[in-house]
């Protein structure tokens, strides 16, 4: 019998993997492009351009979603700035297929792609925005690789953007998920807020603050 196996990511763990992939992109960049270097003019730029370029990461999950046959009526963004997330959940199950190249689609055109091009054109702050964006696929690789190893399941989120289900009849109740932890098992998902797009409270207030700071910065620029 088919039933939903809820696996949550590991958020610790996550951030560790994250900071790995960022110092490893730094050495990598330093090797690449001996004249690297940022400006102040530069970081300011990188600051304002930083959050635009994670919610094109979230929304290139989402096209990658519907263009492989979920429909776009179940897709929903969350800004929790203070939990650290960004996320695009596709509430609907959908095939492995899909959920791989969802995964590895903001990876792969504004991490791998759109690097390469920067350091082509020695330019630092599309390195840089290349490299935030790699260093934040922790997550994404992650269930990349995992589902990998996977055989005859479909995928669901639900309303916890740190978790999501599994669909198969094969038994994952003793199954070990590298940087995933097991919540159990349930027949239904529970799914009961389906608003397109929910930004908390404090969110609001951070993202006011963090852009009047980037605007003050870059108008004191001489």
């Amino acid at each position: 019998m088919k039933k939903y196996y809820l696996y949550e990511m590991k958020g610790m763990f996550l951030q560790v993997f994250s900071i790995i992939i960022f110092i490893f992109m730094g050495l990598l960049t330093y090797f690449l492009c001996n004249d690297f270097k940022i400006t102040y003019n530069d970081f300011i730029i990188i600051f304002l351009l930083m959050l635009p370029y994670l919610i094109l990461h979230e929304i290139l999950h989402s096209i990658s979603y519907v263009v492989n046959g979920a429909k776009f009526k179940n897709i929903t963004y969350g800004v929790h700035i203070e939990k650290g997330i960004l996320c695009c959940l596709c509430k609907q199950n959908i095939s492995k297929r899909n959920i791989l190249i969802s995964l590895i689609t903001p990876f792969v055109v504004i991490g791998v792609i759109t690097y390469i091009i920067g350091i082509i054109l020695n330019n630092s702050i599309l390195i840089s925005l290349s490299i935030i964006n790699i260093s934040g696929c922790s997550g994404d690789l992650v269930m990349f690789f995992d589902f990998l190893r996977l055989k005859d399941f479909q995928y669901s989120e639900y309303d916890n953007p740190m978790a999501f289900g599994i669909y198969t009849k094969n038994d994952l109740s003793k199954k070990e998920m590298f940087g995933l932890k097991n919540l159990g098992s349930c027949m239904k998902l529970e799914i009961k807020d389906l608003k397109k797009i929910k930004v908390s409270k404090l969110s609001i207030v951070f993202l006011i603050i963090y852009y009047l700071t980037g605007i003050m910065n870059l108008l004191l620029i001489k």
